[in-house]
C-alpha cells in the first residue's frame, strides 16, 4: 500500500504517463501485449509503466508513442520531458483533451507541428534577405 501514497520525485509523473499510456491503449482497443509487441518493450515492463511503478525512458516513450500513433512531443510532454517554455500550451491541450480521439490529437498536433516548422523555415528565409528601405 505504500506505493499508492507514494509521491513522485519533482519533475517526474510517472502515474501520470502511465495513465495516459494506459488510457491510449484503451481508447485503440488494443491489449496490453499487443502494444507491448508494438512498441518492442516486454508485458510486465510496459505493465509496470501504466501502473506508475516504472518510469519509461525517452526511447521507450517514443515508440510507446509511434505504436499508438500519438506525436513523440506529446508522449514527451505527458512525462515531464518537455519544459514548458518549449510551447506544451498546445500540446498539452491537445494530448489532455478527453474529448479528442485519438486520431484526432495525432492530427492536430501533426498539423501545429507542420505549421510551427513552415513558419520557422519562414522566418529563417526572411531573416537570409537584406530587406531594402
Amino acid at each position: 500500500m505504500s506505493d499508492e501514497t507514494e509521491k513522485p520525485e519533482p519533475g517526474e509523473t510517472p502515474r501520470d504517463v502511465g495513465g495516459f499510456i494506459r488510457d491510449l491503449r484503451r481508447n485503440a482497443r488494443i491489449s496490453l501485449r499487443q502494444l507491448a509487441q508494438q512498441a518492442g518493450v516486454s508485458n510486465p515492463y510496459l505493465s509496470q509503466i501504466e501502473r506508475g511503478l516504472r518510469k519509461p525512458s525517452a526511447e521507450v516513450l517514443a515508440q510507446l508513442a509511434h505504436a499508438l500513433r500519438v506525436s513523440t512531443p506529446a508522449m514527451y510532454l505527458k512525462a515531464g520531458l518537455l519544459d514548458t517554455k518549449d510551447n506544451p500550451g498546445v500540446l498539452a491541450a491537445i494530448a489532455t483533451d478527453p474529448d479528442l480521439t485519438v486520431a484526432q490529437k495525432q492530427s492536430l498536433t501533426q498539423i501545429y507541428e507542420t505549421f510551427r516548422r513552415e513558419n520557422a523555415r519562414s522566418k529563417e528565409e526572411n531573416t537570409d534577405v537584406d530587406p531594402v528601405s
